[in-house]
């Protein structure tokens, strides 16, 4: 795997990286499924459990408290110094058009392992994206027809890491979360200042 620093993510100044849970699945990881170019093309290639989350600064995509990358979908999910531990049940992505499930989207709560305390909660937060059966099944034949690798690139996700505040803590332990559009309000600091721009099509 190349340096990460030797790669650059950073958006063009006045840029800001928020989409929806479905702009994520559909813009990005269903063309990543389907080795179709992304442009930007600006969320890396990770192995998450390679680093534990508060090192990911610098390798993922970032824009205020979350980093954003691909992964490659294992069972597994243990770094050096803990693992992320499911949290709930899986929300379906659905599609705003045509209200079809179009990718589900997994809750992790991360623990660091200790030796003799056990395992510790922390307050980092992953949400793991991944297609629908039957957008990765459609993505994996339409990679075949093009004669591209045989790797299965219907097996990546997509990931949103992020530290949440003490606020969020009891809600999303209970298995409430917060709608994307609140999450993002959570952490700017003056609306007042904002700015929305029309959404382009």
């Amino acid at each position: 795997m190349a340096a990460p620093d030797s790669h650059n993510f950073n958006l063009p100044p006045g840029f800001r990286f928020y989409p929806t849970d479905e702009e994520l699945v559909v813009h990005f990881l269903h063309r990543k499924a389907a080795l179709l170019p992304c442009h930007p093309d600006v969320i890396p290639d990770l192995s998450l459990f390679t680093y534990d989350p508060w090192e990911l600064d610098g390798k993922a995509l970032g824009e205020g408290n979350r980093w954003y990358f691909y992964s490659r979908k294992i069972e597994g999910r243990v770094t050096d110094n803990g693992f992320w531990n499911p949290l709930g049940r899986d929300d379906p992505v659905l599609s705003t058009a045509t209200s079809e499930v179009v990718g589900m989207k997994k809750y992790f709560l991360f623990h660091l392992q200790d030796a003799d305390a056990g395992p510790l909660k922390t307050n980092w937060i992953m949400h793991e994206f991944r297609l629908a059966d039957a957008a990765a099944a459609s993505s994996s034949s339409s990679s075949r027809r093009r004669g591209r690798p045989k790797r299965d690139y219907s097996k990546w996700v997509l990931c949103r890491v992020y530290e949440r505040d003490e606020d969020q803590k009891e809600e999303e332990e209970d298995g409430a979360e917060l709608s994307c559009l609140d999450e993002v309000f959570l952490t700017l600091d003056d609306l007042d200042e904002i700015s929305l721009p029309n959404r382009i099509q």
